[in-house]
């Protein structure tokens, strides 16, 4: 039976991208044990892929402007696909509604390119979040690791959240990974994935008054050996 006080379940019904941080700063504490959560995430082999490159203060801010310069440019070729091609008309429809929710909290109406251009650059500031994290694989790990990785960043964001902490994963860092990995100067090696901001939430900004909305387990989940209306 599931406990309505389970505070696992409070962090997953409460956690969701925030796009807004106060300028409070980010203990290395607080890093450290946010670090140690995503590394406590299953991994198969326990080969533990991925790195964590975390910015905060001048070298932030230097990272921030040079990204704020690279995404004038031209979208470079994706060093991985983040999104199937061609996407289902299915998931079109909740990118649409994703999208509308974030603009209509935004007052940007649909017409102003400019207003949406504006706040897709947000994503090369880390948002102005305290911190900004370029998290990177290996280039020979297997697609079965961008789930490992993808469950650590989970454990990151809930660890955070149980923090007070408000997170926002970035994959539009991927548009410019080689520009990015020049500008880390990173191994050859490492394959940039994407960001995260980290940082404490402004509750009293637009941007982070909006949800958007989940699948019924109906339209993803079949069910077998189960009684009609067991545990209903």
């Amino acid at each position: 039976m599931r406990n309505p006080r389970n505070p696992l379940s409070e962090l997953l019904t409460h956690r969701h991208s925030c796009r807004a941080f106060l300028d409070d700063p980010v203990p290395l504490s607080d890093i450290r044990h946010l670090l140690q959560a995503a590394r406590r995430a299953p991994s198969g082999a326990n080969l533990q892929p991925g790195m964590f490159h975390v910015y905060t203060g001048q070298p932030l801010a230097e990272m921030t402007a040079q990204l704020t310069l690279i995404a004038q440019q031209p979208p470079e070729e994706e060093l991985y696909s983040y999104f199937p091609r061609p996407m289902p008309e299915f998931l079109k429809q909740r990118q649409r509604d994703a999208g509308y929710a974030l603009y209509q909290a935004l007052d940007i109406q649909k017409r102003d390119t400019e207003g949406r251009r504006r706040q897709f650059a947000a994503n090369y500031r880390f948002f102005d979040a305290p911190v900004g994290i370029v998290v990177t694989l290996h280039r020979q790990m297997g697609a079965g690791c961008f789930m490992d990785l993808g469950m650590a960043l989970m454990s990151f964001f809930l660890a955070a959240q149980e923090l007070g902490y408000g997170t926002c994963g970035i994959g539009a860092l991927a548009n410019y990974g080689r520009a990015i990995h020049r500008l880390m100067a990173l191994p050859d090696e490492e394959t940039v994935v994407c960001g995260i901001a980290l940082g404490r939430p402004d509750i009293t900004a637009a941007v982070n008054s909006f949800r958007t909305s989940r699948a019924p387990a109906e339209e993803y989940c079949t069910l077998h050996g189960f009684a009609d209306g067991e545990g209903e």
